[in-house]
């Protein structure tokens, strides 16, 4: 050994003790965010962040319990740091922009375990200008090989009791509207409130919430707890603490309580803290995508955004059945044509067609394990001849598998299922997961399914189909590595405007922008042009608690590549003026540019169409009505656009005049100034064509 080699080994070896005395700092590239990483006097390993010098987070502690073998990897010698930046552009496949710019910096810690294992670790953090995201990694070693996760033992200590936008924890959905309380005020969900909320499945106890939670400071700094590149692990729900204000990872276990079984070399998904003063950065961060790795469809040219109508509305406000039995069966031949003769006269790329496979008599809380095999037509409904009339229409029908939570029945029978789409000449399909979960004992957030929806993506690109899941957990941006996976549903959709009671609430579409949707594009399904819903049953009570302009704007304020005209044709029919806006709104774009926001009350984003010049703009508001002015200048500067205007009249109201819109056009140009006046739940949507 060379003297000057045994010098930079004993140099290392020395700032490693010292690192182990003192916390480890990093920045973010502007120097706004500091992370700080470090152990105890005990070897316990603790993070703490900062955000232009004010406490985000206070000293959190990071660690497993395994439970084979069964160590608790909860002390530590730091074995190791390095360092290093990078700074690259890439390109989405489709998405919210044409470009992203990927900057960070990073620190990685090597870890021994002080229990005498022999185990060693590492922690990954990235910090961004934007917020952190950090992760565990087991690399492959002799002390461990195959080993079985109790615990996730991290922690999010907060630094006050923040106002926070959150959901009770439930293994199961995720389709609840958002609490806004105290931190401290977090609870656990009553039976009482189950009675009034179907979404409510199995709520896991008193004060346990799900991810993303969202909290704004008293100084008005907005804070986003998620999780990124959600694989072969499973959700990470948390547990509050709350005198210490302390959220400790809560992951969905499996049917015998174990959370997660691993093999080395092996890493955890990342744990987002997305971190900024203005609520319209929060919206643009891209921080979830920039973790998730890079697409692994070589060529993505079959990939396409697309619009549709379907065959679907129409059983959730009674006037057909997804089951033929009862005489209103809606999959049938002449009633679907309908839809294809809509779709084709009114530029539609696809119709989606629900309840046409034997099976829908038999479906539902039965735990059976093969309801349905994917590839039997009701005997009144021809998919070839509808498939064939829709080809020479120009437009794609596209397929429905519910699997009624048989995932291991569905799984066995992709390939036949997929095979027969190819076949068909259909290229896209909506995935469900209703029901209790087969394997037995298995939740929809556990890392068996976990891995099964990555299954079915992964699948579903070697047949060139795209997929679109519903009843799924929620993303956390693996749209950027599977882009064949345009959209989720993982949330409170346009469906529970139907539901007898809570419904959809006119705040709850400006929380989804701040929470849900940062990890990735919803099918939501707007669109809907009728908001007293006993067209068909006139004992029914439930209403829709937007305005008509509203629902245009939602087009643009909620993004999904794959974007649904939820309503009934006839009822389209009757604004045909205004479902121009739906007509004409792309589901792709170069640019986005989100001018005012503040969750729970308001969102206002301009898109720049993709290839074009056009411009769109969507505002929504919560119940309350509002002004907002908006400044033109994201337009090209000298040239002269047509805004079409779609708002609400004056004597518009969610509650008392919902269908009440004016649709104006103005000459404008990048100088020129707007005023928008929201209605009580309402919004507006602008059409801005550059002449």
């Amino acid at each position: 050994m060379t003297n000057s080699l045994l010098t930079l080994l004993l140099l290392g070896f020395s700032l490693v003790s010292l690192f182990a005395q003192q916390p480890i700092s990093i920045t973010s590239p502007n120097r706004s965010i500091a992370v700080a990483v470090g152990l105890t006097s005990a070897g316990e390993l603790t993070y703490q962040v900062r955000y232009k010098n004010k406490p985000i987070l206070e000293p959190s502690r990071l660690g497993f319990a395994l439970s084979k073998p069964q160590v608790a990897l909860t002390r530590f010698t730091i074995t190791g740091v390095d360092s290093t930046r990078r700074d690259e552009t890439w390109k989405p496949v489709w998405g919210e922009v044409s470009q992203i710019r990927n900057h960070y910096t990073e620190l990685l810690l090597s870890l021994q375990d002080k229990s005498g294992s022999g185990i060693s670790l590492r922690v990954r953090f990235r910090v961004f200008d934007d917020g952190v995201g950090f992760r565990y990694e087991f690399p492959q070693q002799m002390a461990l090989t195959h080993f079985i996760i109790a615990d996730e033992l991290t922690q999010f200590r907060l630094a006050a009791d923040h106002r926070t936008f959150w959901m009770p924890g439930d293994y199961d959905s995720n389709e609840y509207l958002y609490n806004f309380t105290r931190l401290t005020e977090v609870d656990a969900v009553t039976a009482a409130d189950k009675e009034k909320d179907t979404a409510l499945k199995t709520v896991i106890g008193p004060n346990a919430v799900q991810t993303p939670l969202l909290f704004k400071t008293a100084d008005g700094v907005y804070i986003s707890l998620y999780e990124a590149a959600l694989r072969n692990y499973p959700v990470m729900h948390l547990q509050l603490d709350k005198p210490t204000l302390t959220l400790t990872a809560q992951l969905v276990p499996d049917a015998v309580g174990n959370k997660a079984y691993l093999q080395t070399p092996a890493q955890t998904p990342w744990r987002t803290l997305i971190i900024s003063d203005k609520a319209t950065d929060l919206l643009a961060s891209k921080l979830i995508l920039n973790l998730n790795e890079p697409s692994t469809i070589a060529d993505p040219s079959w990939i396409r955004p697309q619009k549709f109508v379907g065959m679907w509305w129409e059983m959730h406000i009674g006037k057909a059945t997804w089951e033929k039995a009862g005489g209103k069966h809606g999959a049938n031949t002449q009633n679907v044509k309908k839809y294809i003769d809509f779709a084709a006269r009114y530029g539609f790329d696809g119709v989606l067609v629900e309840g046409w496979n034997v099976g829908w008599e038999d479906w539902f809380g039965n735990w059976k394990e093969d309801v349905f095999d994917f590839v039997t037509p009701y005997p009144d409904y021809n998919l070839d001849s509808l498939t064939a009339y829709a080809q020479q229409k120009g437009v794609r029908m596209i397929m429905h598998h519910e699997t009624s939570g048989s995932v291991t029945n569905y799984e066995r029978r992709m390939d036949a299922a997929f095979q027969y789409m190819n076949k068909q000449g259909i290229n896209t399909v909506k995935t469900g997961y209703v029901g209790r979960i087969i394997p037995r004992g298995e939740h929809h957030d556990s890392q068996w399914m976990i891995n099964h929806y990555e299954r079915v993506a992964q699948k579903a690109a070697q047949y060139r189909i795209m997929i679109d899941s519903h009843e799924s957990a929620h993303p956390t941006g693996l749209h950027r590595t599977y882009p064949n996976w345009l959209a989720s549903e993982a949330a409170r959709g346009s469906e529970f405007n139907n539901a007898p009671t809570l419904g959809i609430t006119p705040e709850h579409t400006t929380i989804l922008p701040f929470t849900r949707l940062l990890g990735g594009p919803m099918d939501f399904t707007p669109g809907l042009f009728r908001f007293k819903l006993d067209q068909f049953d006139k004992t029914r009570t439930t209403r829709v608690r937007t305005t008509l302009a509203k629902q245009l704007a939602l087009y643009v304020t909620i993004y999904s590549p794959l974007q649904m005209a939820a309503d009934l044709p006839e009822n389209y029919e009757k604004h045909l003026d205004a479902f121009q806006f739906i007509r004409d709104v792309p589901v792709d774009w170069d640019d986005t540019k989100v001018l005012a926001a503040e969750p729970g009350d308001y969102v206002l984003i301009a898109r720049k169409e993709k290839g074009a010049a056009n411009w769109y703009v969507g505002a929504i508001t919560d119940e309350n009505s509002r002004d907002l002015s908006l400044s033109l200048n994201f337009l090209e500067a000298g040239k002269t656009y047509e805004a079409v205007l779609y708002r609400d009249a004056p004597n518009a109201d969610w509650d008392t005049n919902p269908e009440a819109y004016v649709i104006e056009k103005k000459s404008v140009t990048a100088k020129t100034k707007l005023s928008l006046h929201l209605a009580n739940g309402g919004g507006c949507a602008i059409q801005f064509i550059r002449r």
